[in-house]
């Protein structure tokens, strides 16, 4: 269950965002993450564009709802069918390893959030203190994006992965449905020792459309927390 965020979670994920967006530059491609540390950025972007201190930028939304608030923030977007390469994505991240490894997709928007990193030159994720782990899977679970048709079938397979599986529901207890019109079943594995491996089982079944292990693409976290706010790199 998502709870709401205390006052200071909201003030970690405020300083944390607005660090990331000074690396923003006009005349740039960015990728606009989806969450509430995300929706930070996007603010924090429009109104410097506002203010006129960057210009001539594109934005390119992880979701309907980045693309909801960037429209609302006078942010000019790429067309759908964009063709990349993205200079720099913004986004935010469930859990956050030491080696710079991710779990994504809490707000139903990994399929998207993982194209746009993909085709990003840089990924800067801005997280607060509480998403710190030492090992992937301790914090939460993880989500697999799967087609409506045959998503049953899935279960049994995941299980044997050793993940306990909950279909995830919205408020009116229906199945949840991404903006692809899919759906997510999150998968407790625990403590993941080996993601590599587990991130190609989960890529290798027909029907698993996408999931939240997002490795190696992560080349900055801007983390803030009680002591202020830290950036680190992938070497």
């Amino acid at each position: 269950m998502i709870t709401p965020d205390d006052g200071s979670h909201a003030v970690h994920k405020r300083s944390a965002a607005e660090r990331a967006v000074e690396l923003v530059a006009s005349g740039m491609i960015v990728g606009l993450g989806t969450g509430s540390t995300a929706r930070f950025a996007i603010q924090r972007i429009g109104t410097l564009l506002r203010e006129r201190v960057i210009g001539d930028l594109v934005g390119v939304p992880t979701s309907v709802a980045s693309e909801l608030e960037a429209r609302r923030q006078g942010i000019p977007l790429a067309a759908p069918d964009w063709a990349g390469p993205i200079d720099l994505t913004i986004d935010g991240a469930d859990e956050v390893s030491p080696a710079l490894d991710l779990i994504k997709g809490a707000g139903g928007a990994l399929l998207r959030e993982k194209i746009v990193a993909e085709a990003s030159d840089r990924l800067v994720i801005v997280v607060d203190q509480s998403k710190q782990s030492v090992v992937l899977g301790t914090l939460g679970p993880v989500p697999v994006e799967v087609l409506p048709f045959g998503w049953r079938s899935h279960v049994g397979y995941l299980e044997s992965l050793g993940a306990a599986v909950r279909l995830r529901t919205g408020e009116d207890h229906a199945p949840f449905r991404t903006d692809q019109g899919n759906m997510i079943l999150d998968c407790t594995f625990g403590p993941i020792h080996d993601p590599g491996t587990l991130a190609m089982a989960l890529a290798s079944r027909a029907g698993i459309l996408g999931h939240g292990l997002f490795l190696g693409l992560a080349t900055d976290v801007v983390m803030a927390g009680d002591a202020g706010v830290s950036h680190t790199t992938r070497e």
